[in-house]
């Protein structure tokens, strides 16, 4: 349960930036190069570099090397996870307003 946790932890908090997020919803369509990444920021290459780097240590993605670049690809197993944790939530609040509704009716 504590590696689950700090594997949440870890997810979250990668995905709590806006720039990740993109770039997370850009390499979930296909995969890019680092270089193909930083063209729409208006942020260096490095600064794109350590985003990627934060999504890699939290499994998000990982870089296969192609040539000189190196492709990002995301790891579809690691947002289940998330996913999972958040849809817990959601059935038991669900749950919760449905038995609220039954008792509203009454």
């Amino acid at each position: 349960m504590v590696e689950s946790s700090i594997a949440l932890d870890n997810i979250f908090r990668a995905l709590a930036d806006q720039t990740r997020r993109d770039i997370m919803s850009r390499v979930v369509k296909t995969p890019l190069s680092i270089s193909e990444l930083a063209e729409p920021y208006k942020m260096s290459f490095a600064a794109v570099a350590k985003h990627v780097s934060v999504l890699e240590r939290a499994q998000l993605i990982v870089k296969k090397r192609q040539g000189k670049e190196q492709i990002v690809i995301v790891v579809p197993s690691t947002l289940q996870i998330a996913e999972e944790y958040i849809e817990r939530y959601a059935k038991m609040w669900g749950d919760r307003f449905d038995n609220l509704e039954a008792l509203l009716k009454k």
